[in-house]
């Protein structure tokens, strides 16, 4: 025990084994919910549910495992709902691309993201892009996430004279999904731990009491197989060869980049970590991304990104290392409760998104809006995502108006070069999508 307590200086971080392990599951508690959410998501991609399953645990526990050993950091890594979301209603969905083409997308661009981390690229990158923008971003996939799951649980509908409408609010789903959201804001503005996970558990129940949802036979069960999502991605490389399929490789990284930047800044800051307005061992945190993205593209699953609710964990007094090493054996036990997918119906995943929707709009107060030539390209950002249903597009949109505004307010010069080269990218990239 001595060993461990010094490798993850418990003591000098004030904290203890004990306050770690509970920690660990507090923050394990409160993600969850991706270990159902997500084979719902990538499902609807055509991909095999228990495969995801098994490749989203198996992921989150290998990326948050390197996260609390290497980085030391008590931040868990697991699939991110925002790019899984692009991976399969934009990309899979929306542009009619094989679900094993996309999947090999994430690879070659989880290889980049390895190259780019061991050189520090990744970091400078990431500075370069505009903040407002980083924040508009995160914003617009908050809206793109809510509005799925309000079209899961049956609350917009489609509609051909207003293109959408309510839904009717009297179906039994429905009702569960409100309960669902309703239950879910209940449990987060009381501050309850694991929120998000409780209301997918009660809902369930909820469910399956009035028999909307089916019962499992069993809870426990062999570890689902890998097989119809193992080394799909690497054996499909060759169909990485349009300019299209780059655009998607480019998008996976830009998304990814921003969310999980965005994130580890913001839990080091909560968790003290900050010096000099720089995170320590910032490099190792995002090679444990990319380590997490590269395993998760060779098993099966979309990419990973630093989860926002591990501050539940820091919040119970986690701030070492061992919070994660925790949390990413749990996600290894879970491995053997995949029966409980049957009973994560779209109607209980729904909920999630809308809350997970509402924390990741919070960005939105941290944009000069004063400010048109920024305010302009942000809003299309955050409008874009959910109106095109595509977070390409709404990036796109920004993207290209970004430099245009500046310019026009005489402020050219403080563009960085590689905005305009992504602005020309995305200009090609909304051509090919729109044949």
């Amino acid at each position: 025990m001595s060993a461990i307590a010094n490798y993850f200086k418990l003591d000098e971080l004030n904290t203890s084994i004990r306050t770690e392990f509970i920690a660990g599951l507090t923050t394990f508690t409160s993600m969850a919910y991706i270990l159902f959410v997500n084979p719902s998501v990538l499902g609807a991609a055509g991909m095999d549910k228990g495969a995801v399953f098994t490749a989203t645990a198996v992921a989150s526990a290998v990326a948050t495992l390197f996260m609390g050993i290497v980085a030391l950091y008590p931040i868990a890594i697991a699939p991110g709902l925002g790019v899984n979301a692009f991976f399969a209603y934009s990309v899979v969905i929306g542009m009619k691309v094989p679900w094993q083409t996309a999947m090999a997308g994430v690879f070659v661009a989880a290889i980049i993201f390895l190259i780019l981390t061991f050189f520090k690229i990744r970091e400078k990158i990431i500075n370069i892009i505009p903040q407002n923008l980083k924040l508009a971003i995160a914003a617009g996939i908050g809206l793109f996430i809510a509005f799925i799951g309000l079209h899961d649980a049956g609350l917009i509908v489609a509609n051909k004279d207003t293109m959408v409408s309510l839904g009717n609010l009297t179906t039994p789903t429905s009702l569960l999904s409100i309960f669902g959201i309703i239950l879910t804001f209940i449990l987060l503005t009381r501050k309850t731990p694991a929120a998000i996970f409780i209301g997918m558990v009660a809902t369930s129940i909820v469910g399956i009491a009035f028999g909307l949802i089916k019962l499992p036979t069993t809870i426990i069960s062999p570890v689902p197989s890998l097989a119809p999502t193992f080394g799909v991605s690497v054996m499909h490389i060759g169909d990485i060869n349009s300019l299209q399929m780059i655009t998607v490789v480019i998008t996976f990284l830009l998304v990814t980049f921003f969310d999980t930047a965005g994130t580890m800044i913001g839990l080091a800051t909560q968790a003290g970590f900050m010096k000099n307005n720089e995170m320590p061992r910032a490099g190792r945190a995002l090679m444990a991304d990319a380590v997490g993205m590269t395993v998760g593209a060779v098993i099966g699953t979309s990419p990973t990104s630093a989860y926002v609710e591990s501050s539940s964990g820091i919040a119970v007094g986690g701030r070492s290392g061992l919070t994660s090493v925790f949390t990413g054996l749990f996600f290894l036990l879970a491995l053997f409760f995949s029966p409980l997918l049957s009973v994560v119906t779209s109607q209980v995943t729904a909920p999630a998104l809308v809350v997970v929707g509402v924390l990741m709009a919070k960005s939105l107060r941290q944009i000069e809006w004063e400010d048109l030539a920024i305010a302009a390209p942000s809003f299309l950002i955050i409008i874009g995502m959910p109106l095109t249903y595509s977070i390409s597009d709404g990036i796109a949109l920004g993207f290209i108006l970004y430099p245009i505004t500046m310019i026009t307010t005489g402020r050219g010069k403080k563009v960085h070069p590689l905005m305009y080269a992504l602005a020309i990218l995305f200009i090609l990239f909304l051509v090919i999508v729109a044949h």
